[in-house]
């Protein structure tokens, strides 16, 4: 319907030629050849403008059937008279809107030209009719390009969208890893110490029992937040938290109290406290240590002032089959917050270092 109420409208130009064959002016056969040249015409107009619409002919096939147009209007208008000029409009709108534009612009002339011509010959008296025919053909082309520019405006919407999307799917994978890792690691390793100690110490195997209820809730309410993108982990929380993980897994710490977060965004915040937490589920599953030292110093680098994040420890560093999705995930966050991270053996063990950028200097002689 849309495509009709575009196209019909312009039919209007077959008024005159219409009107040339019923007035009685020709003869007999001139008049049954000209119906037929006429909806001949018409049907090759049609045709071609509203599979231009969807999916359009071949090139060389529209080239064919655009210059089979432009012979009928000449020879129409040759044989009947000046009544037929306004086909010349139908060629140069099919022109603008079918071929490609740099192949339209000598079209559209071309057929003007041509009009000229063929309108000299059979003494055309308004000659407004060349520029319409000159400007449909380029408004047609205009139309034609501002169609082109929307459609390629909507599957870069689409294409926006779906990239979107998958940033979403990933950040949540993130989450989740990092979320569940810690959190299951943490009540595997209650669950143990209270399988200990439930035959001679059954009071302790209570609070252990009560520290895995605490933090089965807390891992719930962190997925929630999660998944509806609204968590943002404080690093002074994860320390609390990595001193607490790192004692019940036997391992001795040696973690900050309170960290100077001068002039550190939300964004980089949050990104150093995943990386603190995937580090300290690394020490706690993997790397089989008895010591771990944690640092959060601000520091000046070539780059400007950072926050620094150092987790150490004395153990293994895990399998050694290369970074896992853990190291992959917080290497993704730290550089959306413009920061960086190392992550390595040392000679004693392994270490993470995370850095994000600060916005100001801090005073001189803080750290943590």
């Amino acid at each position: 319907m849309r495509k009709i109420v575009w196209i019909l409208p312009w039919l209007i130009f077959l008024g005159s030629p219409v009107q040339d064959l019923t007035s009685g002016h020709h003869s007999t056969a001139a008049t049954a050849a000209g119906w037929v040249a006429l909806i001949s015409f018409t049907g090759v107009y049609l045709t071609l403008v509203f599979r231009n619409m969807g999916r359009s002919f071949g090139g060389r096939f529209v080239g064919a059937l655009v210059l089979l147009l432009g012979t009928l209007a000449v020879v129409l208008s040759l044989t009947l008279g000046k009544p037929w000029l306004g086909l010349f409009v139908y060629v140069s709108v099919t022109c603008g809107a079918t071929l490609p534009q740099r192949i339209a612009y000598g079209a559209v002339g071309a057929n003007t030209l041509a009009m000229v011509l063929v309108g000299l010959h059979v003494g055309l008296d308004d000659w407004s009719l060349v520029l319409v025919v000159l400007l449909l053909g380029f408004a047609m082309m205009g139309v034609k390009q501002l169609v082109r520019t929307t459609v390629e405006l909507r599957k870069a919407r689409a294409t926006v969208a779906q990239l979107a999307a998958n940033e979403e799917r990933l950040r949540l994978a993130r989450d989740l890893h990092d979320l569940l890792g810690h959190s299951l690691s943490l009540i595997t390793l209650k669950s143990e110490l209270a399988g200990r100690m439930l035959p001679d110490h059954p009071d302790k195997a209570a609070q252990q029992v009560a520290d895995i209820e605490q933090v089965s809730r807390q891992a719930l309410v962190d997925v929630r937040e999660a998944v509806t993108g609204y968590r943002r982990p404080r690093l002074s929380a994860e320390l609390a938290g990595t001193q607490v993980a790192l004692t019940a897994a036997s391992v001795t710490a040696d973690v900050p109290a309170e960290p100077d977060l001068t002039g550190v965004p939300e964004e980089s915040e949050s990104a150093l406290a995943w990386a603190l937490r995937e580090a300290v589920t690394n020490v706690v599953r993997h790397s089989g240590a008895t010591r771990c030292t944690v640092e959060v110093l601000h520091r000046q680098t070539l780059d400007g002032p950072v926050l620094e994040l150092s987790v150490e420890d004395n153990g293994s560093g895990g399998s050694g089959k290369g970074p896992g999705n853990g190291l992959t995930g917080l290497t993704e966050r730290l550089e959306k917050a413009g920061g960086t991270l190392e992550a390595g053996r040392v000679k004693q063990g392994f270490r993470l270092v995370a850095r994000v950028p600060v916005d100001t200097p801090p005073p001189v002689g803080s750290g943590a």
